[in-house]
C-alpha cells in the first residue's frame, strides 16, 4: 500500500506533467477524485495540495472601499476572502463563537495596512503602474500579540495582465519573519511566479509555466534608519521581495526565453538545411536524368 507522501508526491508530478495553462482545473478535478474515497487521509491529502500547488490568482472587488484585491489561500475562509483594504470576509462570513474567521491582530493589522500601501508604490514602480497587488498578515503565536517583537508571518501577492490578456504574470512571496535578537530577525521568504504567455495571432503558440525559489535571510532591525519597528520590517520586506522578483526575472529569462530562441533558431536551421538540402537533391537527380538520357 502506498504511503501518504507516496500519493502527495504521485498527485504532485501528475499535476507537472499536465497542461501548465489549466492548472487550477486539473487540480479542481483531482481533489474531486481523491474527495471521493471519503476519508480522513484524503482530506488531508486534498488540502496538503491546496496548500502546495500554486495557481494563478483571482481577483476580487471590495464592496466597502471599491477597490479590487487578490485572493488566496491566506485570506480565506470557506467560499469568502478576506478584502486587506477594509479587513472584511465577501461574501460575507457567518461570525460562529466555535470558529470565528481568522483576522490579523490589532497591532499586525496596522502594519497590513502600511504594507498594502507600500507595496501599492512598488507595483507602480516595478509593473508600470498596472495591476494588483495585496498584502496579508497573519500571527504566529496562538496568542494574539500585542507587538511585533514575536514575530509574524504573511503573504505578498502581485499581478499583471496585459491589455489583450494574452500575457499573465502572478507572483506569491510567502514569508514569516523570527526575531533572532532585539536588533535582527531572520526572514524566510517562498517566492512563486507563474508565467502565461500566448500568441494572439498565433493560437497554437503559448508559453507557460512557473518557478519557485527560496531565500533566507538575516536583516537588521536597524532604527536609525527607521521611523520604528513597523517601518524596518517594511524595508526590510520590500528588499528582499525586490531581490526575490529580480532573481526570479534573471532565472526565466534565461530558462524560458533564451532556451526558446535558441530551439526556435536551431528548428528553423533545420528547415532551412533540409530545404537547401531537397533543391540539391533534386537538381543533381536531374542532372543524372540528363545524363542518362544522352
Amino acid at each position: 500500500m502506498s504511503s501518504y507522501e507516496d500519493k502527495l508526491e504521485s498527485c504532485l508530478d501528475l499535476l507537472r506533467r499536465l497542461d501548465p495553462q489549466k492548472i487550477t482545473d486539473n487540480l479542481n478535478d483531482l481533489c474531486t477524485v481523491i474527495q471521493n474515497e471519503g476519508s480522513q487521509e484524503s482530506e488531508e491529502l486534498t488540502g496538503d495540495l491546496l496548500s502546495t500547488v500554486d495557481t494563478p490568482l483571482q481577483i476580487s472587488k471590495c464592496s466597502d472601499s471599491g477597490k479590487e484585491y487578490l485572493c488566496c489561500d491566506y485570506n480565506r475562509d470557506g467560499d469568502s476572502y478576506r478584502s486587506p483594504w477594509s479587513n472584511k470576509y465577501f461574501p460575507p462570513v457567518l461570525d460562529s463563537e466555535d470558529a470565528p474567521p481568522p483576522y490579523p491582530s490589532a497591532v499586525l493589522r496596522e502594519l497590513e495596512v502600511k504594507a498594502n500601501e507600500s507595496f501599492e508604490i512598488y507595483r507602480d514602480l516595478y509593473y508600470e503602474g498596472a495591476g494588483i497587488s495585496s498584502v496579508y498578515l497573519w500571527d504566529t503565536e496562538e496568542d494574539e500579540s500585542t507587538s511585533l517583537e514575536n514575530g509574524f508571518a504573511g503573504v505578498v501577492l502581485l499581478k499583471k495582465e496585459t491589455e489583450d490578456r494574452t500575457g499573465k504574470w502572478d507572483s506569491i512571496h510567502v514569508f514569516e519573519v523570527i526575531p533572532e535578537s532585539s536588533s535582527t530577525a531572520i526572514y524566510k521568504i517562498t517566492s512563486s511566479v507563474i508565467l502565461d504567455l500566448s500568441n494572439s495571432k498565433v493560437s497554437s503558440l503559448s508559453l507557460s509555466g512557473n518557478l519557485t525559489r527560496q531565500i533566507e535571510s538575516s536583516q537588521s532591525l536597524n532604527l536609525d534608519n527607521a521611523l520604528n519597528l513597523e517601518t524596518a520590517h517594511l524595508i526590510n520586506l520590500g528588499t528582499i521581495v525586490e531581490k526575490s522578483e529580480y532573481n526570479l526575472r534573471n532565472v526565466l529569462q534565461e530558462v524560458y526565453f533564451d532556451k526558446l530562441k535558441d530551439i526556435m533558431i536551431k528548428d528553423l536551421r533545420s528547415v532551412g538545411d533540409l530545404s537547401a538540402k531537397t533543391i540539391e537533391n533534386q537538381r543533381q537527380s536531374e542532372l543524372v536524368k540528363g545524363l542518362q538520357g544522352n
